[in-house]
């Protein structure tokens, strides 16, 4: 069929007979989606019966159902056996063994999820499990699909996990010495190797010698290359279960034999366990048979066996490390040379012109040749430990320089992503590689950029304090270009579509107050995070921005700055005609909150968040209320009583004037978390307060006590010289006396507890803070909010008229029982009036939202 091009279309007689063809052939290609939709008679036959349970319904669709029916139920199997492992037992899972038999591949594989989901989820115990399911996994095993095979293989290798030993033993190990003979099948001694390395580890060395080696030796001599493969890459797992003596004497000579294979994939296998294996080999073995090996391999691989270059090219690094203490200087400067060659392969020559042999390369080769750098990437953290970071300079700074300026993407992305290694490893030498790390910012691949900036705060540290020079000014003298390639890489991700890029950059640009001046962040870098802010769509970018600005704005010491900061961030968010930018704003204050101290967000940010209560727009009050608990947590007393009453009206406006119900419902849910909020105290001003009240009262009472200490010593002083003048009238002049100073009592008595009677009516009162928490009280059935009101009021001024009843009540005799009255009458009254407070104690913000829902 000729493919179908309406670019440039050709509708003479000889063309349109042939798109007439076409057509015809794309309306034969529709039709068997018209037959294979169902008919009401297949209809019919896949109706179950609803009244039917679940264990039911799984039995009758395994026995009579289609396969995609089956299927369905094989799929469900864990679900049952979570709901009904009895049941499912003893009737589903004999019907899935039946059905197993002659199911197709679908259900095999789902089967064997299905197994392996069991097992994992714990649904029955490891002896029930062993008992039910093994031998379906094992009978399945050999399945003639390779598919089907390997996903039973590896639900049964997991399960040798589970087992015990004797299980594995009588039921695993004792069927694998006959099913690892050469009369079995390529599958089933497949099957035996990868069982082999799992068993390894399950059992003591003297075990596996007597009865795992001789089959491994077997295998290793087997006539299919697939098999000698398979088995080679066991033989880590094998040495490590059976220790260095026997690795030595039997695994380290299958190895080098295997290496010397004809087949390719084999001597990949051996090299690269040889590779694994370099921590259990001693320096004799290093030295006399893996190290000669290598260089065969090494010397072979750009003539005659291109097959192991990436192989080699991937374990370079772990390989020069491993034999490091072994090589000759010769040898060092060998495989240094070597590695060098690698990270370049593919690449034109230092003179401009293309190798030869290179010219013809094809498509597969180009392949090769950039997955090679790229492991040359990855591996050069390694060779710098190989070479000594002293060394870089001169022996790998021109590798790293051609890697990180690499025409591959996935070869710079290996380099961004090792780069912080290497800055580590360099430690104070890493000042020689800023301009690549300038490169890498810049480069032109939005994912070399994400892999660079993942460690970029890391990054920027090292170079600033283990740079050429020790000044913080001078640190920047070093990266000339480092903001310039900081604001190109944020403009360039904010362009593209991967905003996740950008919102990461944003988040990591966080670190520049420890690399760079207050005033360059300022300049270049605070007024972009706002501009984001305002104008991005994408809210993880925004909200990524608002934190980054916040700390900008906290390590900012310039108070003009500052300032001019949060008068943009209140006039342009909070007060922003956008609802978008209002709700900014106040994820901005959660991050100021958490950020700065308690009293900053009260002195800039308090007000200007509870005067959202008013904002038009739903969304925005709700989310006001969800902050809500958080801005209240930002209080103390006595400092902010007045933001506290400012709190408490916002929210009684709130409760009583909201009409968006679900706003109300957030409302009154906020109003019970508030309630149960306590509130931090500022001991030391509350210390203060308390100071100068006492102070106060003090200060009243001596004044008192020095006036009417003066009165009764004039009085005195007047009766004696009356008695002496007109002694017959004594005794009653003394009355009168006693009579007029009784009246000053009464008098003064009463104008110290003139301040009571104002608390009889609790609506005049003005509002007050309580330390202790909110409350409130509601009258009317909840139409009118009363204000609240604190203990310390009441208890102060009842504190000063006991106070005077009692000095008063010692002046004279005569007026004892005038002033015991007079207290007497006060305490009941401060009594009822405490009680009253209770009461009102008892109407906190719950009462009010239970009246209001009424």
């Amino acid at each position: 069929m000729r493919p179908l091009t309406f670019s440039k279309m050709d509708f003479s007689q000889s063309n349109l007979f042939g798109y007439i063809e076409d057509l015809q052939e794309l309306t034969i290609i529709e039709r068997p989606v018209r037959r294979s939709l169902k008919t009401p008679e297949e209809i019919e036959r896949l109706t179950v019966d609803e009244e039917l349970s679940d264990i039911e319904r799984a039995v009758y669709l395994l026995s009579s159902g289609q396969d995609i029916q089956g299927t369905s139920v094989v799929a469900n199997l864990p679900v049952l056996m979570r709901q009904n492992p009895a049941e499912t037992l003893r009737r589903v899972l004999p019907k899935i063994r039946e059905v197993l038999h002659v199911a197709g591949v679908e259900m095999q594989l789902t089967a064997a999820v299905s197994f392996l989901t069991v097992l994992q989820e714990e649904s029955v115990s490891i002896h029930t499990y062993s008992h039910s399911f093994l031998h379906i996994i094992l009978q399945n095993l050999e399945h003639r699909d390779a598919g089907v095979s390997n996903a039973w293989l590896e639900t049964l290798l997991a399960v040798i996990e589970a087992l015990p030993k004797e299980t594995v033993r009588h039921e695993i190990l004792n069927p694998l010495v006959s099913k690892a003979q050469l009369a079995q099948t390529l599958q089933s001694r497949l099957v035996s190797c990868k069982i082999m390395g799992k068993v390894a580890n399950k059992f003591e060395a003297h075990i596996i010698k007597r009865e795992v080696l001789p089959l491994v030796k077997s295998l290793c001599q087997d006539v299919e290359y697939e098999v000698r493969t398979c088995i080679c890459r066991q033989l880590e797992h094998i040495a490590r279960g059976i220790g260095t003596e026997l690795t030595k004497t039997v695994v380290l000579p299958e190895l080098v034999e295997l290496a010397r294979d004809e087949g390719s994939s084999v001597r990949l296998a051996a090299f690269e366990t040889l590779v694994n294996l370099l921590d259990m080999f001693d320096a004799d073995d290093r030295s006399q048979t893996v190290l000669p090996l290598v260089k065969s391999f090494c010397e072979k691989s750009f003539k005659a066996d291109e097959s192991i270059l990436v192989s080699l090219s991937f374990h370079l690094g772990k390989l020069c490390n491993g034999l490091y203490g072994i090589f000759t200087p010769e040898q060092h400067l060998r495989f240094l040379e070597f590695y060098k060659k690698l990270s370049t392969l593919g690449l034109q020559q230092e003179n401009g012109h293309s190798d030869n042999q290179l010219q013809l390369q094809t498509l597969e080769q180009e392949k090769k040749y950039i997955s090679v750098r790229k492991n040359c990437a990855y591996n050069f953290p390694a060779m710098i430990v190989f070479v000594d970071p002293k060394n870089f300079h001169l022996e790998l700074y021109s590798i790293f320089f051609c890697l990180c300026h690499d025409p591959e993407v996935p070869v710079r992305y290996t380099m961004a992503i090792s780069f912080f290694e290497v800055a580590k490893l360099l430690n104070s030498d890493v000042y020689t590689i800023h301009k690549e790390l300038v490169t890498l910012l810049q480069d032109e691949s939005l994912e070399v950029l994400d892999a660079l900036v993942g460690h970029l705060p890391e990054i920027l540290e090292l170079m600033a304090n283990r740079g050429e020079n020790n000044g913080s000014e001078s640190k920047l003298l070093s990266i000339p270009d480092l903001i310039p390639a900081l604001t190109t890489a944020e403009q360039r991700a904010a362009t593209s579509l991967k905003w996740r890029t950008h919102e990461k950059l944003l988040q990591k640009y966080a670190c520049l107050p420890h690399i760079i001046s207050s005033d360059q962040i300022y300049y270049r870098f605070l007024h972009r995070m706002l501009t984001i802010i305002l104008t991005n769509n994408v809210l993880p970018v925004q909200k990524a921005a608002a934190r980054t600005l916040c700390i900008y704005l906290r390590y900012n010491r310039k108070q003009e700055q500052r300032h001019e900061v949060i008068q943009k961030l209140i006039e342009q968010l909070g007060q922003g005609k956008s609802y978008w930018n209002r709700l900014r704003f106040l994820d901005t204050c959660e991050f100021i909150m958490e950020l700065f101290s308690k009293s900053f967000f009260c002195k800039y940010f308090f007000l200007p968040v509870l005067e959202l209560t008013h904002d038009p727009v739903a969304n925005v009050r709700m989310k006001l209320c969800y902050l809500l608990p958080k801005v209240k947590s930002t209080l103390k007393i006595p400092t902010d009583k007045h933001l506290l009453q400012q709190l408490e009206l916002c929210i009684r406006k709130l409760l009583c004037q909201e009409k968006d119900k679900d706003v109300l419902t957030i409302v009154k849910r906020t109003v019970l978390e508030l309630d149960r909020m306590e509130i931090s105290v500022d001991a030391e001003q509350l210390e203060k307060e308390k100071q100068q009240t006492e102070g106060r009262s003090t200060n009243i009472n001596d004044k008192m006590f020095e006036k009417k200490r003066r009165d009764s010593k004039a009085s005195s002083v007047l009766a004696k010289s009356i008695n002496l003048s007109v002694p017959g009238s004594s005794s009653g002049t003394s009355l009168g006396k006693e009579e007029k100073k009784s009246k000053l009592v009464r008098s003064q008595s009463f104008s110290t507890q003139a301040l009571h009677p104002k608390y009889s009516n609790i609506d005049k009162c003005p509002n007050k803070s309580s330390a202790t928490g909110y409350t409130s009280s509601v009258s009317g059935m909840g139409k009118s909010c009363m204000l609240s009101f604190s203990d310390d009021s009441f208890r102060t001024h009842s504190t000063g008229s006991s106070g005077n009843a009692a000095f008063l009540s010692s002046s004279s005799s005569r007026n004892l029982f005038n002033s015991a009255d007079q207290k007497n009458n006060g305490n009941k009254e401060s009594q009822s009036r405490r009680m009253s407070i209770n009461h009102r104690r008892n109407f906190n913000y719950s009462c009010l939202t239970r009246i209001w829902g009424k």
